[in-house]
């Protein structure tokens, strides 16, 4: 599966998750039989052409999440986590939660 994340740079280890207003980059997590198979970093959304994505994760629930859920995105939030590596540790573990309508 194929997860957003708006982050501040191109380092797999360093960047951390921004506001949307405020992403330098959104990092493209590639997640499969509970790992992380690969990570892409893109200067927009719009760069990657299209391609089906089934989750965005945002900095705070009060970022704008509709058009992403208008494309049929799962929308989650961190609690605490700020790495991309912790972020995708607690969607591993089912620790985001889920934006409610």
């Amino acid at each position: 599966m194929l997860i957003w994340i708006p982050v501040n740079g191109t380092e797999e280890k360093s960047s951390k998750i921004m506001l949307q207003s405020k992403a330098s980059r959104w990092a493209l997590v590639d997640f499969d039989a509970g790992e992380v198979q690969s990570i892409k970093f893109y200067e927009n959304r719009e760069a990657l052409g299209g391609e089906w994505v089934d989750f965005v994760i945002l900095a705070n629930k009060f970022e704008n999440y509709m058009d992403f859920m208008n494309e049929g995105m799962m929308v989650l939030v961190v609690r605490e986590e700020e790495t991309i590596e912790d972020i995708m540790t607690a969607f591993k573990f089912k620790e985001l939660d889920e934006i409610g309508l």
